[in-house]
């Protein structure tokens, strides 16, 4: 008996030393900075699906862990610490710690963490970090231009990272590397990308209508077709949006102008009432080509015509048609895309 309690009294010792050096923070603690959106629950944990969703941290500390978990297990994140290379990790079902730095003693690290995932694939939880031997600092800023781009799955970067001769894996997915996220690095711009692969305006790829599609998953903050939480507009105030949508809706076939043109109307004047300052861009996107691009062209500039505000613009695009491994642009063509599309929005904005 006189082991067992002193025993006991040695692992609460332990526990009582180690918790005097292990600071635990919830994930909504507003010492961290998040861009993109995300739904915060009263635990204290963050949801998340859409690619690029970012979360800053300053610290003076040895080390960093993670609690999280996803809903599918095909979650993958970067981690990058110090402006270092990034750290890819895969995000599994049931929670776990995840070690995102370790040192030997504290010292000042900054970090960033990056969703990387499609938003179909995966919906993501940080439940909260822990640090040891240290604190976290006053949270980063972000800069104060602002930028919104609504999409599919070229906006959401999916297959950048492919690997010739390789089955498709969600690792290939590099919001980071997109063009949304590299133009608005380029004019110094926070940026929310709102994208799901295969969907439309009216339309996803295989002609269904009855999914989210644009006008309606831009109203969540969590697209996640079974619990779809809601957005509130008023958090993002983007000074400009571009909408790159439409490549699914002429998957199957060219839609119906007065159909397509009508439902495109009505979203962007959504999009000016919710944002009462940005201007407004609307593009054909990459991937198209021929008599498709054509017709989205055509779609698009009647409804600019239709909508008649001097806040909304057409930006050209390129076609990019991927390589022989997939139709997706690669990542050299999500930068070659975005130095397309850099000047058009800094002409619009004069910036």
């Amino acid at each position: 008996m006189y082991r067992f309690y002193v025993s006991l009294i040695a692992i609460l010792s332990s526990l009582s030393i180690n918790s005097a050096y292990a600071e635990s923070i919830s994930a909504t603690d507003n010492r961290i900075t998040v861009m993109g959106r995300t739904q915060q629950s009263d635990d204290g944990s963050v949801r998340f699906a859409y690619p690029g969703v970012s979360f800053f941290m300053s610290t003076n500390t040895a080390s960093l862990n993670m609690l999280a978990n996803s809903n599918s297990g095909k979650a993958w994140l970067d981690i990058i610490v110090d402006d270092g290379e990034p750290k890819v990790i895969q995000i599994n079902q049931q929670p776990q710690h995840y070690e995102l730095f370790r040192f030997e003693k504290a010292g000042k690290h900054k970090v960033r963490i990056i969703n990387r995932t499609e938003t179909w694939q995966a919906v993501t939880t940080i439940s909260k970090f822990e640090l040891t031997d240290g604190k976290l600092l006053a949270a980063p800023s972000l800069p104060k231009r602002k930028i919104l781009v609504l999409g599919d799955s070229v906006t959401c970067a999916e297959m950048i990272d492919r690997v010739a001769g390789e089955k498709p894996d969600p690792r290939w997915n590099n919001a980071r590397e997109s063009y949304g996220m590299l133009t608005a690095q380029a004019v110094n711009a926070q940026v929310s990308l709102v994208c799901m692969g295969g969907r439309g305006l009216v339309r996803s790829w295989d002609g269904k209508t009855d999914e989210h599609n644009l006008p309606e998953f831009y109203q969540f903050s969590v697209p996640d077709n079974k619990d779809p939480a809601p957005w509130s507009h008023a958090q993002y105030n983007p000074d400009v949006i571009v909408s790159a949508i439409g490549t699914n809706d002429f998957s199957p076939s060219i839609p119906d102008r007065e159909t397509y043109v009508n439902t495109y109307v009505k979203f962007v004047l959504t999009l000016l009432a919710n944002h009462k300052h940005a201007q407004i861009i609307l593009t054909e996107g990459a991937i198209l080509n021929g008599e498709k691009k054509a017709a989205l062209i055509d779609y698009i500039a009647e409804t600019v015509k239709r909508v008649d505000d001097k806040r909304v613009h057409i930006a050209t695009s390129t076609n990019y048609p991927g390589d022989t491994t997939d139709a997706h642009p690669t990542k050299e063509q999500h930068a070659a895309t975005a130095r397309d599309l850099i000047p058009q929005i800094k002409k619009v904005m004069t910036w």
